[in-house]
């Protein structure tokens, strides 16, 4: 029985993984090259700013790199504990700067064949989404963008946030519920 292409992939990062945590830097680096993208755009996504969300994630795979010996999947995919690193990094920068960063340019728009006027319009959309998300508590904000921005799964959500499935589904629909009526009250107030 031929194995599937995701079936194949989780084998080969699985051994990629194992080569790493044996002190193979060459398998790291391909896990880095792998999940670079990924872990930028959690950040980027929940901080708006490129240089901080290159600074945190350049620390995420130097804190992997260092703990890399001592990883343990517990039946966790690898992303999961890079999330999980990116998700406490994200609390202490947080601590460290107080205030919301704004996510105006967060969503950016890549459709080089839509006319401008369609363009503008996109763009305020998503800056009007990326402001009401800005405007949930940071847990909410965590778990959107965890799966809807970057599609992970409840079991995988909730341990990079160190909740349980039925916790992180509750704050989902609580988070849910509030952008909903964050960006209801926007709407009302627009002439």
């Amino acid at each position: 029985m031929a194995k599937t292409e995701s079936t194949c992939v989780a084998a080969s990062e699985t051994a990629l993984v194992q080569a790493a945590v044996e002190g193979d830097a060459q398998a790291f680096a391909d896990l880095y090259e792998h999940h670079l993208d990924r872990i930028f755009h959690y950040f980027y996504y929940r901080l708006g700013h490129p240089q901080d969300a290159e600074d945190l994630t350049e620390r995420v795979f130097l804190k992997a790199w260092q703990a890399i010996g001592s990883y343990d999947a517990r039946g966790a995919p690898f992303s999961a504990w890079l999330y999980r690193i990116a998700h406490n990094l994200l609390i202490d920068h947080r601590r460290v700067q107080h205030p919301t960063e704004p996510l105006d340019e967060a969503f950016e728009i890549a459709d080089e064949a839509a006319d401008i006027a369609e363009l503008a319009a996109k763009r305020g959309e998503a800056r009007e989404l990326a402001e009401a998300i800005a405007q949930l508590a940071p847990m909410e904000q965590s778990v959107l963008v965890l799966r809807f921005i970057e599609k992970l799964d409840h079991r995988t959500v909730a341990g990079i946030i160190g909740k349980g499935e039925a916790a992180t589904r509750s704050i989902q629909s609580r988070a849910l519920a509030r952008l909903g009526r964050i960006l209801a009250a926007r709407e009302r107030s627009q002439p």
